[in-house]
């Protein structure tokens, strides 16, 4: 049996290490799956997800050389998607972001007529002495340059 990209296995979990686990595949094959492939959330240990000789369903991702890829969550990924596919899935600004941290920011408060003043005052005097140093730097230039 040829191994291709995207085809669906089943396999048994051999081994478990710190970046992945060793998934032995029909015809006596074994595929590994990364940490990062285990599940849709991070996975600081891929122990709390698998354990040895479970049984696993994973896809092929990668056959380079000897090597093979698999994931389980691209997997999750396909059979979560609707049968329509791209059209009956909702649009992509309707879903609110995405926020890693437990508890939303607040809106920032909205800025006094003081504050207003000093971040364009800010702003100016940084352009300003961008120009003035920029002058300074042509003009000692010219002035060194001239023989006297």
């Amino acid at each position: 049996m040829e191994l291709t990209v995207g085809a669906v296995l089943e396999g048994k979990v051999k081994t478990i290490t710190n970046f992945g686990a060793f998934i032995s595949l029909p015809e006596n094959k074994t595929g590994m799956v990364h940490i990062s492939e285990v599940a849709n959330t991070y996975v600081s240990d891929i122990r709390q997800h698998l354990t040895e000789g479970q049984d696993v369903k994973v896809i092929v991702i990668g056959v380079d050389g000897g090597k093979i890829n698999l994931s389980m969550k691209r997997l999750e990924a396909r059979e979560a998607k609707p049968e329509g596919g791209f059209h009956n899935a909702p649009r992509r600004e309707n879903n609110p972001p995405r926020n890693r941290t437990a508890a939303p920011t607040p809106p920032p408060a909205p800025k006094t007529a003081d504050q207003l003043f000093e971040e364009r005052l800010k702003q100016f005097m940084t352009e300003s002495d961008s120009k003035i140093s920029s002058i300074r730097q042509y003009s000692d230039h010219r002035t060194k340059s001239r023989r006297r």
